[in-house]
């Protein structure tokens, strides 16, 4: 009996040490990852991801939303239970308006760009060579547009600037650029420069109010392609953006397919009761209601 007992308290001793080291294992390995995550937070992480989607898949979503209203798409966004999410506040305003084609309106797939206000000294006064250099060396290392290269045929360009800043981060050459590459339209959440020159150039933006300064001394590139937001709505790259008259709306591409089929019966009953209107009225078709 006594033999036993010792055996029995051996094996208890045993294992009791066996967990003791599993536990000073697993305690090491546990403050080991501890340490890494805290690290990996401590050099900066985004907790929302960017879902990359291909052209071919864009070009079909885009299909589901073409010639849709701003309003439209809202109802649809109810639809799925998403009522006043997505709304751009209505102090995002287009530009110019053509009531005649609506050609201010558009519908594209967001590319995002994030510009925050520099805590870098300005420039100062300097020679013209001087200052023109520094301007140079600001726009290649501090405020550049790295985007530019994800631009394709259908995105919807959205940038969040700085907005307190008086700040033309948005202009007549830049912006003829980027639809030469495929971008239908811009939404930006603060300013942009040469109104009048892209008013007449006819390229789609929905911003807030003008602005006349350069980026030099005004602004920094923060980071392209990540969540951002625009007139309280936050946008994810790959979201739908849908834009006319009535502002702009973001449809999360997740509901996508959904917001579109809904929206798509919205519009249609809405052309065909005003298509009967028009001809009781004797008023000559429009694109409205074409």
């Amino acid at each position: 009996m006594a033999m036993q007992t010792r055996v029995i308290t051996r094996l208890a001793v045993s294992g009791a040490l066996m967990l003791l080291g599993w536990q000073t294992t697993c305690g090491a390995a546990y403050a080991q990852d501890k340490e890494a995550k805290v690290a990996d937070l401590r050099a900066g992480k985004s907790f929302i991801p960017t879902e990359v989607c291909s052209e071919e898949d864009d070009r079909k979503l885009l299909q589901l939303f073409a010639g849709l209203r701003v309003s439209d798409v809202a109802d649809g966004m109810d639809s799925v239970g998403l009522q006043n999410v997505g709304l751009v506040s209505p102090e995002i305003r287009p530009l110019w308006r053509d009531t005649e084609h609506y050609i201010h309106r558009f519908v594209g797939i967001a590319v995002t760009a994030r510009y925050v206000p520099t805590n870098k000294p300005p420039i100062g006064r300097r020679e013209t060579a001087e200052f023109d250099r520094r301007a140079g060396e600001w726009y290649q290392n501090l405020s550049p547009e790295p985007f530019v290269p994800l631009i394709r045929r259908g995105t919807a360009l959205v940038i969040e600037d700085a907005e307190s800043a008086d700040v033309g981060t948005i202009g007549s050459n830049n912006i003829l650029g980027w639809k030469a590459r495929g971008c239908v339209g811009v939404v930006t959440g603060a300013t942009a420069r040469d109104t009048d020159e892209i008013t007449a150039q006819r390229v789609p933006l929905y911003f807030k109010k003008p602005g006349r300064g350069i980026r030099p001394g005004r602004n920094e590139i923060e980071s392209v392609n990540r969540p951002v937001v625009v007139g309280g709505a936050l946008v994810v790259p790959g979201d739908v953006i849908v834009a006319d008259g009535d502002g702009v709306v973001v449809v999360p591409r997740r509901h996508a397919e959904a917001v579109a089929r809904y929206a798509r019966a919205i519009l249609e009953g809405d052309k065909a009761g005003r298509r009967k209107l028009y001809q009781k009225l004797g008023l000559p078709a429009d694109d409205s209601v074409k």
